[in-house]
């Protein structure tokens, strides 16, 4: 495996789907898995991240016989917002349930609460069978803002300090963020994924806008993967009879521009609307790809190298 590479494993928005004019590329919602420095980070918690969980429960269980001996799970979970298509899978993660399992979520301060209360009301007690206090892994939650980062060392639990306080090491992942607040209700944190000189930055829910988002850009800037929300086409944004102004979404055309202001030497479209199916998103990727081979219109399991 790649010392770091992303896949794709939720790539819709809104809601997921499940009928057969989806089935090539994928009914879940977003979720993108993260490989970087021996490290695993699990970009929101959409219904994608129950597959994810599947496969790291099949290779617990290989690594030994005896459930004591096995190598125990740990992840960082980054969510960007808390609208239910980005959090929905986290209950059905199935190592959240297993005693030796370990997992840090961050995530955007709410407004008058914690996340940890947020996710406990949303997710657990009344729409689940147990609460938050009763998940059988240690469960670590904390809301993060901008002006701080997360540091993590090799073989070390992750760290969130201030910005201005890091000193990346050549074998550190450091994870830096702000928070845009076009989405509503509360806005959206994008992230930047840096490991040895390479970076991927998570843009998902991200409206852009007219000319170009500068702080964005900046953010973005000369990254190696840019995963850039492209929930409509221009056609279904500008619709007079039911625009899609001031949802929080993007367009392909607009990810594009961003693209080729921010230099980002690859893109890989996300967050596609529920209404997108096989045919339509076909018909997408070769219209962009055909016009440049750094761009990606991802499946489900689609795989990216990125050292």
């Amino acid at each position: 495996m790649s010392e770091f590479s992303v896949k794709f494993r939720g790539i819709r928005g809104s809601f997921p789907v499940a009928k057969k004019e989806f089935y090539n590329y994928g009914g879940n919602t977003a979720c993108v898995e993260v490989n970087v420095g021996g490290h695993l980070i699990i970009l929101d918690a959409g219904t994608g991240i129950v597959d994810v969980g599947d496969d790291l429960m099949e290779k617990s269980i290989s690594s030994s016989v005896n459930p004591e001996d096995r190598k125990p799970i740990m992840s960082t979970v980054l969510l960007s917002h808390i609208h239910h298509d980005h959090i929905l899978g986290l209950t059905f993660f199935k190592p959240l349930h297993l005693n030796s399992t370990k997992i840090m979520v961050f995530g955007p301060n709410q407004v008058n609460t914690t996340l940890s209360e947020s996710l406990s009301e949303l997710l657990f007690g009344k729409t689940f069978p147990v609460d938050l206090e009763e998940i059988s892994c240690k469960l670590e939650i904390q809301g993060i803002s901008e002006g701080q980062a997360i540091l993590i060392k090799k073989n070390a639990k992750p760290q969130l300090m201030n910005l201005c306080d890091v000193v990346q090491e050549d074998d550190d992942i450091l994870i830096t963020f702000y928070k845009s607040y076009v989405h509503p209700q509360e806005g959206v944190m994008i992230y930047k994924i840096s490991y040895k000189n390479k970076s991927l930055v998570y843009a998902t829910d991200k409206e852009c806008y007219f000319g170009g988002d500068r702080k964005f850009i900046k953010f973005a800037k000369n990254c190696d993967l840019l995963i850039h929300d492209t929930q409509y086409t221009t056609e279904d944004y500008l619709n007079p009879c039911s625009p899609k102004q001031g949802y929080g979404h993007s367009t392909f055309d607009m990810a594009i521009e961003v693209m080729k202001q921010a230099k980002a030497k690859k893109m890989a479209f996300f967050h596609f609307d529920p209404s997108y199916d096989d045919t339509k998103l076909a018909r997408l990727k070769e219209y962009y790809t055909s016009m440049n081979k750094n761009v990606y219109l991802p499946h489900e399991g689609l795989e990216i190298s990125i050292l």
